[in-house]
C-alpha cells in the first residue's frame, strides 16, 4: 500500500516570485520571449501558451523562466489559485510578478496534483486567514510555502488528477449543453411567434395537439375498467 503523508509546500517544491519589470519594456510581435502574467492564468483552468504576448528583452533572466511541469500561483487576486503548465509549453516562458513559481519534486508530488491541492477549500481557507487585503487578497510567499497538504502516493495522485480532469470536462460540457438548449428554445419560440399571425399556434409549433394526446397508463386503465369512471382526466 502506498504511503500517505502531510507536508508543507516548501518541503516538496521551491517557491519563488516571478520577474519584476522595471520601467517601460518594449514588446515584440514575433521576436522575444513569451511572458505569462497574472491575467493569463485563469482562476480555474490551464494557461494557453499560444495566447501569451512576447516581450523584447536585452537579457532574459533565466531564473524566472518556466516550462511544462512548473506551477503558477495567483498571489494577488480575488481567488488565489494555482495552475500547472502542461505539455503545450515547448519553449521557456518568462513568469511576471506577482505570480509565484512553484517547481515541485516530481518524485514526491505531481505538478497537476500540487495545483489541485492548492485549489482545494482547506487551502483556500488557509490563504483567507493569513492573506492581506479583502477583495484583492495578497498571499505572502511564506504563507504559501507554509501551507500543509496531504500527499498520497504517485499512483493515487494520478487517479485524483484524472478524475478531477473528467469532472471539470463534465461541467464544461453541461454548460455548453445548457447554452445550446437555451438557443434552441429561443429559436423555436421566435419561429412560433413569427408564424402565429398565419394561424399556427405556439402549441402547434411544438407538436402539441390536444386531440392527439395519448392517455396516460392510469387513465387508460380507468377507461377500460367496467366499474371505473368514464373519464378521470
Amino acid at each position: 500500500m502506498e504511503s500517505h503523508r502531510t507536508a508543507r509546500v516548501r518541503d516538496v517544491c521551491t517557491v519563488r516570485i516571478g520577474y519584476t519589470m522595471r520601467g517601460r519594456v518594449g514588446r515584440a510581435v514575433e521576436a522575444g520571449v513569451r511572458m505569462v502574467q497574472m491575467r493569463d492564468v485563469p482562476p480555474n483552468g490551464a494557461v494557453d501558451p499560444v495566447s501569451l504576448e512576447r516581450l523584447a528583452l536585452d537579457r532574459v533572466p533565466g531564473g524566472h523562466l518556466v516550462a511544462a511541469g512548473d506551477v503558477l500561483f495567483r498571489s494577488r487576486s480575488e481567488s488565489n489559485t494555482a495552475s500547472a503548465l502542461d505539455a503545450r509549453f515547448r519553449e521557456p516562458v518568462l513568469a511576471i510578478a506577482p505570480l509565484y513559481v512553484l517547481r515541485p519534486d516530481r518524485e514526491v508530488v505531481l505538478p497537476a496534483f500540487l495545483a489541485w491541492a492548492i485549489n482545494q477549500p482547506d487551502s483556500q481557507r488557509h490563504f483567507g486567514r493569513f492573506a492581506r487585503g479583502t477583495n484583492m487578497r495578497m498571499v505572502p510567499r511564506d504563507v504559501l510555502a507554509d501551507l500543509r497538504i496531504g500527499i498520497p502516493g504517485l499512483a493515487v495522485q494520478r487517479r485524483i488528477v484524472a478524475l478531477d480532469s473528467l469532472s471539470r470536462r463534465e461541467r464544461s460540457l453541461c454548460v455548453r449543453a445548457a447554452e445550446h438548449r437555451r438557443r434552441l428554445v429561443a429559436r423555436l419560440l421566435g419561429q412560433a411567434a413569427s408564424q402565429h399571425a398565419s394561424g399556427l399556434s405556439v402549441a402547434d409549433k411544438f407538436g402539441i395537439y390536444s386531440g392527439n394526446i395519448p392517455d396516460s397508463p392510469r387513465t387508460a386503465t380507468a377507461r377500460r375498467s367496467p366499474d371505473g369512471p368514464a373519464d378521470i382526466d
